[in-house]
């Protein structure tokens, strides 16, 4: 009988711990699929960070490092270094990746290092609770702004994407996300996207995954889906922020 489909040998047989409804296998999924084509399996190595995320190593079926909180970026940057023909990424949320890892990840950027960054944005903290985070919205509730944030005392979220395409060291970056099948196909490109440029050694990428946390929003998955389609998506614009390849070739750009 003709195989329709099939998991992507990067990823072990490993349950995932996330949440049900949860986006984080999907975008897994997309990396795996991504480093099979690329036929990069057997040079990659992943790192994994503190978060909802932080047993990624049990789940690619590549070699991985585990990250302190927020050093993703720094650990790659050593990896990448002394693995000059390895394939270096990075698995990180917002909190671990725009709050206490803001300084490794700028600088990284800055300095153009050749590695991929998946960076994924449910908008809270999830792993400890759901706490506002640095990407949550004005007004949005958390276990920490109950009433929403109020940007007066909080201030206002991080944009990452456009924040790191001002900076000269990085090659690519995009904002996608996992809430429908044509919203993850261009996920998944994007994320080839980024690995191909790694392969080129063209520098920094990064790919910004808007995803869901139903537990901690305390919502359905469907209401979940709904929710970021109506509210973060017009906050968070998807789109190619910087293509410096593209640009220099006569293509795409913001």
């Amino acid at each position: 009988m003709k195989v329709v489909y099939e998991k992507t040998s990067a990823l072990t047989d490993q349950t995932l711990s996330y949440c049900p409804g949860c986006t984080h296998g999907v975008i897994h999924k997309l990396i795996g699929e991504t480093l099979v084509e690329l036929d990069v399996l057997g040079r990659t190595v992943g790192i994994a960070p503190v978060g909802c995320s932080v047993l990624a190593y049990n789940f690619f079926n590549v070699d991985m490092v585990q990250a302190p909180h927020g050093r993703g970026p720094a650990v790659a940057t050593g990896l990448a270094r002394s693995l000059p023909d390895g394939v270096i990424f990075t698995y990180q949320g917002d909190g671990d990746l725009a709050a206490i890892g803001t300084a490794e990840t700028v600088h990284a950027a800055a300095r153009g290092e050749n590695i991929v960054i998946i960076f994924i944005n449910n908008a809270i903290y999830g792993m400890t609770g759901g706490q506002m985070a640095p990407t949550t919205m004005p007004g949005q509730m958390t276990q920490t702004s109950p009433y929403g944030r109020d940007t007066a005392t909080a201030g206002y979220p991080v944009r990452v994407c456009e924040m790191l395409a001002t900076l000269d060291g990085v090659a690519y970056a995009e904002r996608v996300a996992a809430n429908t099948v044509p919203n993850i196909r261009r996920a998944k490109a994007a994320i080839k996207r980024a690995f191909e440029n790694q392969v080129a050694r063209r520098g920094f990428s990064i790919v910004e995954v808007l995803a869901i946390c139903p537990t901690n929003w305390g919502m359905t998955p469907i209401d979940s889906i709904s929710w970021l389609t109506e509210h973060m998506i017009p906050y968070y614009p998807l789109g190619v922020y910087k293509d410096k390849h593209a640009e220099n070739t006569g293509g795409g750009g913001v």
